[in-house]
């Protein structure tokens, strides 16, 4: 949908800008929309904030936070004028600071709902009992200019002083996800934009307190970071200390949670005195009574079945013992990085969910269809797949998938076979006002490269460049690390920060050092699979969005490249598009358990990246390399630091335990080393 304004368009939003001056007031309900998407431009330009009205949702109920983020996208349509504190993880007030915007914080969310209702045709209602009625919901508000309540909202909004009219109640209306959706798609898809598609969840967990509940004891803990399931064997828990109440609850957390090889489970039996009250295997129905809370644990099917938790994921079983029980244990077949706790009162579970914000406002604002449907299940593959088939090559799909890391290999495999690409950004704040800043920062300054020896050439590379929320959150957070700056790394990002987020892009750009580089994350203007990627789509998109990567510097992607969940090399036709559309020195691929560098078709250096998750993971390999290496050429190691568990101070802990024969570059020195070495041209 191009949303292209008139020269009177134009004229009439600058005298209503003038008139208006600084103050965030409401607009006239006739105005046209200032959101500017020429056809060649990835994402859509909104109009320059003047002055914010700021909202602190943080701790406010998700149907609070519904209906701020879709109240946000129908006024920021106009002119961003609403800014909503959904997030502190890097500091609730850390970006909107850098916006240099005045803006004034409201005492009560409230407040920014009287200041707007003005423009605002009414409400719509979704249905707690469908939640997937929640997106529906929010693609129609975002074609009727609506804002989207529970039914205990509705009744408060429709009284004075807000005195907003029912557009639509969609209780009752569906039977489950797939009646949602395909009515959705029915009725719905042909009235909203076809440039976009918007992937979010309807729901998400209430926050619960981290760590394990204080009313836990901790009964058994892996104290040696096991990764292969030497410690496999079945452990023989005495739960008895916590009878006395209705139930015992039993936790499993990963004991070293920066690494990422949490406890696997793959059998479990618990006898009150003597007699089997539970018996089961992870992923089977027979789990079901006991499974508390999964939290976001995975079953996998290796190793007989097992559930697994790594990092900072967890999940709770539910034991309920006849009233008199005297001895109650659990006997327990797991392995790796267990860390087990058990109490008996009961904790708040991550199964309680509720509605949440983030990108709505940005849906509402472009008009985009809204939905959650499963890759992994047959019919709503199919109906993704209908979706997926009606947009054009090179159409951006905005959010992300269900089942985690299932779900984001079958969802970008499909997304990729269908010339879509994807941008991670279910949990990206107030994308309408980043998207009306400007880019500001020159590209960064060329350094040049260190001459080629004979050493062991080592490069860091940032993961998570493909998340543009990861740009917003957790990336800030690492970048703000007092070490960054000492050793060489490469952050990888999203080249279409350019159009979403200059903002960010600018502040990354201009506190760079010279040791920073950023790159293009997975796998260049946006997540794809590349031979996912139809054969006669594949050239044009590159050409496309190779302005990206020039223009925001990050001309060296990283590339994930996966076939039914499977890394695979890249096609020698995909191979060729990359050298001749992206015009790349050398790609680094994968995220692997090995490192190595290949010249495919002759001519493109190709480095595979190791995937580290702790600062010792990374000694170990490069002392490693050192002992198989004879000296007499160099040697390119690429590590890969985990953005979830690793900071620029572990790369420094990292580069101080080596001796001479190492060198740390950045990556645009890497690959010219690599190519110096190998006999070729400096640029391709």
């Amino acid at each position: 949908m191009l949303r292209k304004l008139t020269t009177v368009s134009l004229t009439l939003i600058c005298t209503l800008a003038l008139s208006l001056g600084v103050s965030a007031n409401p607009v006239s309900k006739q105005q046209a929309d200032s959101i500017l998407w020429p056809d060649k431009q990835a994402l859509p330009t909104f109009a320059k904030a003047k002055q914010l009205e700021v909202a602190d949702i943080y701790d406010a109920p998700g149907d609070i936070k519904l209906l701020m983020a879709t109240l946000q996208g129908i006024v920021n349509r106009a002119e961003p004028r609403i800014y909503l504190l959904e997030n502190e993880e890097e500091g609730k007030f850390t970006w909107l600071n850098d916006l240099d915007i005045p803006y004034t914080v409201n005492d009560s969310y409230w407040d920014v709902v009287m200041r707007f209702k003005d423009e605002i045709k009414g409400i719509i209602i979704y249905d707690p009992k469908i939640p997937d009625s929640i997106n529906v919901a929010t693609t129609m508000a975002g074609l009727k200019d609506a804002v989207v309540v529970s039914p205990e909202l509705a009744p408060i909004l429709s009284a004075s002083p807000y005195n907003l009219i029912v557009l639509e109640d969609l209780q009752g209306k569906f039977t489950d996800r797939m009646d949602a959706y395909t009515w959705q798609y029915e009725h719905l898809w042909e009235q909203t934009t076809h440039r976009m598609l918007i992937g979010l969840s309807p729901d998400t967990s209430i926050k619960i307190p981290s760590g394990i509940p204080a009313s836990f004891k901790t009964i058994a803990e892996e104290t040696t970071q096991e990764r292969d399931a030497n410690n496999r064997k079945t452990y023989d828990l005495d739960l008895s200390a916590y009878l006395g109440k209705e139930s015992v609850y039993l936790r499993f957390d990963d004991a070293f949670p920066q690494d990422g090889w949490g406890p696997a489970v793959h059998q479990v039996t618990v006898k009150a005195d003597g007699q089997v009250i539970a018996q089961f295997i992870p992923g089977t129905r027979e789990e079901v009574p006991f499974l508390y809370d999964a939290q976001n644990s995975q079953v996998s099917a290796g190793s007989g079945g097992h559930r697994f938790a790594d990092n900072g994921r967890y999940f709770v079983y539910k034991f309920t013992p006849p009233t008199g029980t005297m001895q109650l244990t659990a006997s327990v077949d797991m392995w790796n990085q267990f860390k087990v706790s058990a109490g008996n009162e009961q904790p708040p579970s991550s199964q309680h969910k509720e509605p949440y914000g983030y990108l709505r406002d940005y849906a509402v604002a472009n008009r985009a269809m809204v939905f959650w449907l499963d890759a992994n299940v047959p019919e709503q593959k199919a109906l993704f797949e209908n979706i997926m088939s009606d947009v054009e090559p090179g159409t951006p799909y905005l959010g992300w998938f269900s089942n985690d890391v299932e779900g984001e290999f079958s969802g970008v495999e499909i997304t990729s076979n269908h010339s879509v690409y994807v941008l991670a950004a279910d949990w990206f704040s107030n994308l309408t006002v980043f998207s009306g800043t400007k880019k500001q920062s020159p590209e960064p300054k060329a350094v040049k490269a260190p001459k080629l020896e004979n050493k062991i050439y080592v490069t860091y590379t940032v993961s998570e460049g493909d998340n543009f929320q990861y740009n917003q959150h957790r990336m800030r957070i690492i970048w703000d690390d007092p070490n960054r700056g000492k050793v060489p790394i490469n952050w990888t990002s999203s080249p279409l920060l350019y159009d979403g987020a200059p903002a960010m892009l600018n502040y990354y750009q201009s506190t760079a050092t010279e040791n920073d580089l950023l790159i293009a994350g997975p796998s260049g203007a946006g997540y794809f699979y590349p031979n996912a990627w139809p054969e006669n789509t594949f050239p044009d998109f590159l050409k496309q969005t190779y302005s990206y990567l020039k223009k925001t510097g990050m001309t060296i992607p990283y590339v994930l490249n996966r076939i039914d969940g499977e890394n695979v090399p890249l096609s020698e036709s995909r191979t060729a598009a990359y050298r001749n559309d992206y015009k790349v020195p050398g790609l680094f691929l994968s995220w692997e358990n090995r490192y190595g560098v290949e010249l495919l078709n002759g001519d493109l250096p190709v480095s595979t990246i190791q995937g580290i998750s702790t600062a010792q993971d990374g000694k170990n390999i490069l002392a490693e390399a050192k002992s198989q290496w004879d000296g007499k050429s160099p040697l390119f190691v690429s590590l890969g630091l985990l953005a979830w568990s690793m900071t620029p101070s572990d790369a420094v802990a990292i580069t101080d335990s080596l001796g001479s024969d190492y060198e740390v570059v950045r990556a645009d020195h890497y690959f010219s080393l690599i190519r110096e070495a190998n006999g070729l041209p400096s640029k391709p």
